[in-house]
């Protein structure tokens, strides 16, 4: 994230700040095929006065909002950062996608070329041929020690947070039969998932300790966990989450976030204890949430039985609710998930497009989507209401 221009005018006392990440696919407008160009359209993105990172693949760019105290104070960038993006990637020939994955996959040695990401290369060989697409949420925090806390009370909302966010069903131009191909391929890396309980800072820090001696990791930033506590920022950072296919979407999804941290923090301060969430148990849930998205069953881990996965949407929200009365986001979030309900999110849209009309309109209603339309229009409206 960059750094912060000062503190916002309009904020809610005493709230930590709030920073987003989305990671972008790029792919060749007329072939679909992936386009391994991120360097060129990084170039352009400097030439319109937006600064692009590469990924871990040559067809990957992200963008990095500043730090905010409010999701109003990030509203405007999001909506600009996607614009610019896809700006700066049909100016180098591509179009820009917001998807969890490639509609084809890609070919293997598409490493960027960065010494590290060379590096990941050499040791993680064919892993790192995978192209996955997240949006991280950064929330600040006082110190590791909050953060790792912060950690444990976060993990039984992880699956219900991936399965709002799911957006990447389709591989090889088919169906894959999860809503979130993404998470399921990115559990093939070793130091990926939902983190364990940690019973101290400590706790944290032999984990990581150990997975760096055995290879695992090359360095902490590899720590993939579900959520994990920043390796450079004085952050608690939620990574669990499919890059959302609007970025109305992104907007609900981080405003949620934001307010289930602060929750969390509060019952902390209360001397509220974590629940304790049985690992395997919590696997299985982020499958499921993988599995089904937002349109099918979730896993109730207490007690544990298949339930529809908008009751746990709905838990969520009454959770949250008296921290989003207090950002004054209660009417949008509650309208945006009345929407998704309704009309479906990324992986929903992409199943009805394939089954309706086919692979080509799949990717071309997601470029349509990533950086526009009427979702702008309809999220500005639900703010000022």
């Amino acid at each position: 994230m960059a750094k912060t221009t000062g503190p916002p005018q309009s904020v809610v006392k005493d709230i930590p700040t709030l920073g987003v990440e989305e990671e972008f696919l790029l792919c060749d407008p007329v072939t679909k095929q992936p386009r391994f160009r991120n360097t060129e359209v990084a170039a352009a993105g400097r030439d319109l006065g937006v600064d692009l990172q590469l990924e871990l693949t040559r067809c990957q760019v992200e963008t990095a909002t500043t730090v905010g105290h409010h999701v109003r104070d990030l509203r405007d960038q999001l909506w600009e950062l996607r614009v610019a993006a896809a700006d700066a990637a049909a100016r180098a020939g591509c179009q820009l996608l917001a998807v969890g994955t490639p509609f084809y996959d890609p070919p293997p040695h598409e490493t960027t070329h960065t010494s590290r990401y060379q590096r990941m290369a050499g040791e993680f060989g064919a892993l790192t041929a995978g192209v996955m697409c997240g949006c991280h949420v950064h929330v600040g925090v006082e110190g590791r020690k909050q953060a790792v806390r912060i950690i444990n009370h976060l993990r039984p909302w992880l699956p219900t947070l991936l399965s709002l966010t799911a957006n990447s069903p389709i591989s090889a131009g088919v169906d894959t039969g999860y809503a979130s191909w993404r998470y399921i391929q990115y559990g093939r890396w070793p130091s990926c998932g939902p983190p364990p309980y940690f019973e101290s800072l400590n706790h944290y820090d032999t984990a990581i300790e150990t997975m760096l001696e055995a290879g695992v990791i090359l360095d902490p930033h590899m720590v993939y966990w579900d959520v994990r506590v920043s390796d450079h920022l004085p952050t608690v950072e939620i990574r669990i989450s499919d890059v959302p296919a609007t970025v109305g979407e992104t907007i609900t999804y981080a405003t949620l976030v934001h307010a289930l941290v602060v929750t969390v923090m509060r019952e902390i301060a209360a001397g509220c204890p974590a629940p304790i969430i049985d690992q395997e148990v919590l696997r299985a849930a982020c499958w499921r949430a993988a599995r089904d998205g937002v349109a099918g069953r979730a896993l109730d881990m207490d007690p544990v039985r298949l339930v529809p996965t908008r009751q746990l949407v709905r838990r969520l929200l009454d959770y949250v609710t008296p921290m989003l009365a207090e950002f004054g986001e209660l009417e949008r979030v509650t309208a945006s998930l009345e929407t998704v309900f309704d009309e479906g999110n990324g992986a929903m849209v992409q199943r009805r497009t394939l089954t309706r009309s086919g692979i080509t309109d799949v990717i071309d209603e997601c470029a349509r989507r990533t950086a526009g339309g009427c979702d702008r229009q309809t999220d500005t409206a639900l703010s000022s209401s």
